[in-house]
């Protein structure tokens, strides 16, 4: 444990202090920006830098459409809305995720279903979707799937990027188009992230991002969604405006919308680190190549990036022997002030999400005893 230590606080040059597990980086525009913005007094929904904070991440990404939001999890939730999610119906998901993910079902008043994940991604298992699905699932006479079990109607599937790094999406998503089962990606990590050669969240129907104070980069707090679907991303988009109908004066909405459009401030800042996202990634890909080399010697395990994926290396994980490593392992380190966490608890075991139906977790249950995620700060 000494020599993990030690070489942790070697690659961020801090023999002494806390060493935080991810920290925002502010080396650009973003005062300037910020500036001009409130110079401009156009500090809430409406502003330029909205729109060119849209318009570059779209352009990043590779989609037609990218819509500013307050958060990842509105996005989400939006996102769901678009697709068709209703209540009643469930949506199919993975239990080795941020909670967010799971909370944007339940705001829809459906229910999730959980299948397993890859131990080679720790995102969702398109092997374990097909069994579940060719098991549990038939299509009726409106060729809508219908759960056999629970006789409700599966309405979408929102497979995880876990800590950057892309899951088998191109197979999910065929799986699921047999189905009639729209797929929206939880890619809220995943920025910078790529299978095959393109951008995670560009497959599904819609894809959502997090810009979160902990992401690779971030606008305080904020979100985006995006789709190739120009019609779906300008529904969405007028969604995010209380569905107000376009007029010099009249307040009159056609919709139950939301207030979930990202403030023009937020958005200076998120378009000033999309300025240095190039720069960002690279200091993360050779934070990850020195923990890889590092632990080459070791019985610990590096989580590299999967088989035909560029990943961002949001956060670095390894993988230790079992639990009881584990848990020494984080006491260890946390005592030494060096910032490390476990993955998250599995959904399905919280309270609130205990009753849910659950395909066999073995993967999901293997790595939640063993994962913990490093110090993951640009140097």
């Amino acid at each position: 444990m000494t020599e993990v230590i030690s070489f942790i606080r070697k690659l961020y040059n801090q023999p002494e202090g806390f060493i935080p597990l991810h920290s925002p980086v502010f080396t650009g525009n973003e005062k300037k920006y910020l500036d001009e913005c409130i110079d401009s007094t156009f500090v809430s929904s409406v502003g330029k830098y909205v729109d060119k904070f849209e318009e570059t991440f779209a352009k990043y990404t590779g989609v037609n459409n990218a819509i500013a939001l307050v958060n990842g999890t509105n996005a989400l939730h939006l996102g769901l809305l678009a697709v068709g999610v209703s209540p009643g119906s469930e949506v199919i998901t993975q239990p080795l995720t941020f909670i967010a993910t799971v909370n944007a079902i339940s705001y829809t008043n459906a229910k999730p279903v959980f299948i397993d994940v890859d131990l080679e991604t720790m995102g969702m298992s398109p092997d374990a979707l097909k069994t579940w699905l060719e098991n549990n699932v038939k299509l009726n006479n409106h060729n809508q799937p219908i759960n056999l079990s629970s006789n409700k109607p599966i309405s979408a599937c929102i497979p995880m990027h876990t800590f950057g790094h892309p899951c088998r999406i191109e197979e999910i998503v065929n799986i699921c188009d047999t189905f009639n089962i729209p797929v929206v990606e939880d890619a809220a990590e995943s920025i910078g992230s790529y299978f095959n050669g393109r951008h995670t969240g560009s497959f599904g129907k819609a894809g959502i991002f997090s810009f979160n104070g902990n992401k690779t980069i971030t606008t305080g707090g904020g979100g985006m969604l995006i789709t190739n679907d120009v019609k779906l991303g300008k529904h969405i988009k007028h969604l995010t405006t209380q569905a107000k109908i376009p007029h010099p004066w009249e307040y009159a909405h056609d919709h139950i919308g939301y207030n979930y459009r990202m403030p023009n401030l937020n958005a200076a800042v998120g378009l000033a680190q999309m300025e240095k996202l190039t720069e960002i990634l690279a200091s993360k890909r050779k934070i990850a190549l020195s923990y890889r080399e590092f632990f080459a010697t070791k019985e610990t395990i590096f989580f590299s990036e999967p088989k035909s994926s560029k990943s961002n290396y949001w956060l670095n994980a390894i993988i230790l022997a079992n639990r009881e490593q584990r848990d020494k392992f984080l006491k260890d380190t946390n005592e030494k002030g060096v910032m490390t966490r476990p993955v998250w608890e599995l959904v399905n075991r919280l309270p609130m999400y205990s009753n849910c139906q659950c395909g066999d977790l073995a993967n999901s249950e293997w790595l939640v005893d063993r994962v913990v995620n490093l110090p993951s700060n640009k140097i």
